[in-house]
């Protein structure tokens, strides 16, 4: 029988590896650590669905793909054979929660990925309404705050004019973006993949645990879609690489003999 987890792994590989070449031979993506473009839409954004930020699959799915991702995994594990509901398969979704956290929402302070654009020379920008750039404390983008000439009046020139009410939004620019959502996908994919490994393994299921493996097959093809959506529009090419390999080291941990 084949191997889920070798078809995932095939799968997602040639997704993001022909999808940044494309990306690099059509010139098709967008630098999203360049502090001048990674606020404005895509070239592509009005021609093309899937460049646009705010296509179904980026703001419904791959911004809540751990979401998605662990809800799949328990309406698998739910349904299971009650020997096959493990401790070790709680135990692995447990470690896939804790990679995601560490890489992308909190390390000790800044998530992994926020301290490798800082270490590669990222600072903390927020656009203007007039689309000029000013530096902000890099605390403003760790703790995700809104700025305003209110809030932080040592921030805004007393010269500058804004639209009453504007909010401004800092993000960190430049230095090393790594592409968090190809980290995350990758990561969803193979990890779904390799659950439904167990479910292979068994003759009988009952109804319910087969349309649970089926809404699992189904987000497996969404992850791999959105990779290739993502690798073809979206980040540098090294950007999206250091994404990938983080994300196969996200689903290494699960693999670790403590899982056996």
């Amino acid at each position: 029988m084949y191997d889920s987890r070798l078809v995932a792994y095939t799968a997602i590989t040639l997704a993001v590896s022909l999808g940044t070449a494309y990306s690099i031979l059509y010139g098709t993506y967008l630098d999203t650590s360049d502090p001048l473009l990674a606020h404005l839409a895509h070239p592509l954004a009005k021609t093309v669905y899937w460049a646009r930020k705010s296509n179904v699959l980026n703001v419904y799915f791959i911004k809540r793909a751990w979401g998605w991702t662990s809800v799949a995994f328990w309406l698998l594990w739910a349904t299971s054979n009650p020997t096959q509901r493990s401790l070790t398969r709680v135990m692995q979704w447990t470690a896939e929660t804790a990679c995601w956290m560490t890489f992308t929402t909190w390390f000790f302070g800044p998530a992994v990925i926020d301290r490798v654009v800082l270490a590669s020379g990222g600072e903390c920008f927020v656009p203007l309404p007039s689309g000029e750039l000013i530096t902000v404390p890099t605390n403003c983008c760790l703790t995700k705050s809104t700025v305003t000439p209110i809030t932080h009046p040592h921030i805004f020139s007393s010269s500058l004019v804004l639209p009453e009410g504007w909010t401004g939004i800092p993000r960190l620019r430049k230095g090393h973006d790594v592409s968090g959502h190809i980290f995350l996908l990758t990561m969803s994919a193979l990890f779904l993949a390799d659950q439904l490994r167990v479910s292979m393994r068994s003759s009988q299921s009952s109804v319910w645990h087969k349309v649970a493996i089926a809404v699992n097959l189904a987000l497996i093809g969404i992850w791999i879609f959105a990779s290739i959506t993502t690798s073809v529009y979206f980040h540098s090419p090294s950007e999206k690489i250091s994404g990938y390999v983080l994300g196969l080291a996200g689903f290494a941990v699960t693999q670790a003999s403590v899982f056996s």
